[in-house]
């Protein structure tokens, strides 16, 4: 018993002088960070920006101000004094706050301003001091511009910003590509007559609410629709792929130069053709020809009929009787384009069978329904359809009669590997009429009741029908 109390305090004190140690180590912690208006225009009246910044930690604050600073990318900046509120300044308070002002001049150049604050510490009297850590929050989804002051002129923000990088085709820009799968080092154009550019393939866009557009300085060599180009004859193409220059982005180029070569070489096959089949002992297979290009070496061929066969080297595995169809075409390289598709068919017969269906020629409309029967040489389930809708309907094996007419059974064994399917028709002269059906009813009036029989029984005058 002893031994768990003493258990128990080892932990409580364990946990004391945790919470201690957590405490003595506690930095001021920054509450919150504001700035308002988020963005000004430098052309319109109001360009003051008030600041507040709260800082707390259970020691309270040892210190009386701080100094905000303004930083563009250009390293443009502004600062600002923060002085505390509280008046007398009282260093025991645990929650503090600053405020200032900043007057942004209109000479100022427009862009993204990055607020840094000067080191605010906690009151000594802990006996320890550290300051608090200060960053910016993002408010807003502008990408390159989510966090920071905004400042304009006349609406253009006019951020100098990567709203596209690249190309993949320039190993020397050495850049960590978002998605490096699509954008890498061997994604790069054919640089060939005939060939297309679309730069989306080789530049990876930042800011995916802008469009990548293309323009060529040499139409006679390469000539551009504003979204991709054609090259069109050997010689020098200059381009520029860019973004426009919106309200928020700068416009953006890149100036390209590449030589552009003779167009690629599309390959021509020599296919042979394969002899019809007959779909005896499958499956099995055959050898088939063998088709040889320069560029590619041997192609080997694909099946669009996997069912009935299929390709594997230089033979192909027949698995069913029917159409066997057979792809060839070489790939695509930097040299040579995909040949055309060549392809050869032959068939695979399978043998015959016949099929014995002989329903009777005529069929009483009272019998209401006939059933059929019908075999086939091969074997196998027959099924049964008809066109006659209205005059009849089958259900499985069953004739349903609906009324006089000529009703049409088509009976049908489906085949199999080996055997062709077969199908016949007969014509069944339905006749005849069916008995009136008769039917009970019984009527009430007060307590008295009264049954009713007929085709189309009726309740007596005073009576009504029971419900």
């Amino acid at each position: 018993m002893k031994s768990k109390i003493s258990l128990i305090l080892f932990f409580i004190i364990a946990q004391l002088l945790n919470s201690s140690l957590v405490s003595a180590n506690q930095k001021p912690v920054v509450e919150s960070f504001t700035f308002t208006p988020t963005e000004v225009d430098i052309l319109s009246a109001n360009t003051k920006v008030d600041i507040e910044l709260i800082v707390s930690h259970p020691n309270g604050i040892e210190s009386i101000s701080t100094v905000a600073t303004l930083t563009s990318s250009r390293n443009d900046t502004l600062t600002t004094y923060l002085t505390r509120i509280d008046s007398p300044v009282n260093s025991a308070l645990t929650k503090v706050t600053y405020r200032g002002s900043i007057t942004v001049p209109r000479d100022i150049f427009t862009g993204v301003y990055k607020f840094s604050v000067s080191a605010v510490k906690n009151n000594p009297s802990a006996g320890y001091q550290y300051a608090a850590d200060i960053y910016e929050s993002k408010i807003r989804p502008l990408i390159g511009g989510e966090s920071g002051l905004l400042i304009r002129s006349g609406g253009d923000l006019n951020l100098n910003y990567d709203t596209f990088v690249g190309p993949t085709f320039n190993s020397n820009l050495g850049i960590a590509y978002n998605d490096p799968v699509t954008f890498n080092s061997g994604n790069s154009p054919i640089w060939k007559v005939g060939e297309f550019f679309d730069p989306g393939k080789y530049y990876e866009l930042r800011v995916t609410s802008l469009s990548l557009g293309v323009i060529s300085t040499t139409p006679t060599v390469c000539s551009s629709d504003g979204s991709r180009l054609e090259f069109i004859k050997e010689g020098l193409c200059n381009f520029i792929v860019s973004t426009p220059k919106t309200s928020d982005y700068a416009a953006k180029i890149s100036n390209q130069s590449v030589s552009i070569t003779a167009a690629r070489i599309k390959p021509e096959l020599i296919v042979g053709t394969i002899s019809n089949q007959i779909a005896k002992d499958l499956p099995k297979s055959i050898e088939i020809f063998r088709v040889y290009n320069a560029s590619d070496g041997y192609i080997i061929p694909q099946s669009i009929t996997p069912s009935v066969c299929f390709a594997s080297g230089f033979f192909v595995r027949i698995l069913s009787g029917g159409t066997c169809t057979l792809h060839y075409q070489t790939r695509e390289t930097a040299t040579h384009t995909a040949s055309d598709l060549y392809k050869v068919t032959f068939e695979v017969v399978r043998d015959s069978q016949t099929i014995s269906f002989t329903p009777p020629a005529t069929a009483n409309l009272s019998a209401k329904t006939l059933a059929l029967s019908a075999t086939a040489s091969g074997g196998g389930v027959i099924t049964y359809q008809t066109t006659s809708t209205g005059i009849c309907s089958i259900t499985g094996s069953t004739l349903n009669l609906l009324k006089g007419g000529n009703c049409a059974i088509t009976a049908t064994q489906a085949g199999s590997a080996t055997l062709a399917p077969i199908s016949t028709t007969a014509t069944v002269m339905i006749a005849g009429s069916v008995a009136p059906t008769k039917k009970t009813i019984t009527c009430v009036n007060g307590n008295i009741t009264k049954k009713v029989s007929g085709t189309k029984p009726k309740c007596p005058k005073g009576y009504k029908v029971k419900r």
